[in-house]
């Protein structure tokens, strides 16, 4: 680690261990607004708000949405110890691709499907055999900034992945607190909820562009089977 990931590690030593390694360690792909790749950077630096204004932080990401076989959407709750966004209700998953081999692979997304299968066992103790990773169909692409308190934010340039498939799940409780599969009508009650303020339910800034741009027209390809009519990878939405 160097001089600066030092500091950085001693001013956060009240991290939580395991987001602490994740925030140090990971390294996230730095793209342009082009989704040009031009550098990595750590976890931690791409999340700090300093960083973010700075304009230095822009980095690839993305959001999973995974269906059952009765077209219900699996959410999962934050854990409380997330530095980012803490016991938010959000997507099936969310997370970065990292500047590995694997990871980096541009054709067919290749890279992205394999990041999302690897975090979703992280996350979800989903089997790999249960998600194969040419069964993730990328929609589009979003590019978003969201702050999450005063040190902390996104700066995201966000793949959209949707699958349908009945899996085991096996939440790890350091990444996720809770989750529930929900239809239409039991997600409309949710948004409502967090938009009255009630419970304290809140929901993560991503998710919620997602559900106002795209969202309930997707939903419709999902149960119609259509999904990659619907797709369009060359668009890079400013949202």
């Amino acid at each position: 680690m160097g001089k600066a990931g030092a500091v950085g590690a001693e001013a956060d030593a009240g991290m939580d261990a395991v987001q602490r390694r994740l925030m140090f360690d990971d390294e996230c792909i730095l793209v342009d607004e082009q989704d040009n790749v031009i550098g990595h950077e750590s976890k931690y630096n791409c999340h700090l708000m300093e960083k973010i204004e700075s304009g230095h932080a822009l980095h690839r990401a993305f959001s999973v949405f995974l269906f059952n076989s009765k077209y219900e959407l699996l959410l999962q709750q934050r854990s409380t110890t997330k530095v980012t966004f803490p016991l938010v209700w959000t997507n099936t998953c969310c997370s970065h691709p990292l500047h590995r081999e694997s990871e980096l692979i541009e054709e067919n997304c290749q890279g992205v499907r394999n990041a999302a299968q690897r975090k979703l066992f992280d996350e979800l103790g989903i089997q790999a055999e249960d998600l194969p990773v040419d069964q993730f169909i990328p929609l589009g692409k979003m590019l978003y900034k969201a702050p999450s308190d005063g040190k902390w934010g996104e700066h995201e340039l966000d793949y959209l992945l949707f699958m349908v498939r009945d899996v085991k799940l096996n939440p790890n409780p350091e990444e996720v607190s809770d989750v529930k599969y929900v239809n239409r009508d039991e997600l409309k009650r949710l948004i409502k909820k967090a938009d009255d303020g009630e419970g304290g339910i809140k929901l993560s800034p991503w998710f919620r562009l997602v559900v106002d741009n795209f969202l309930m027209g997707w939903w419709d390809h999902v149960e119609q089977g259509t999904l990659k009519e619907a797709a369009d990878m060359k668009t890079i939405h400013k949202l």
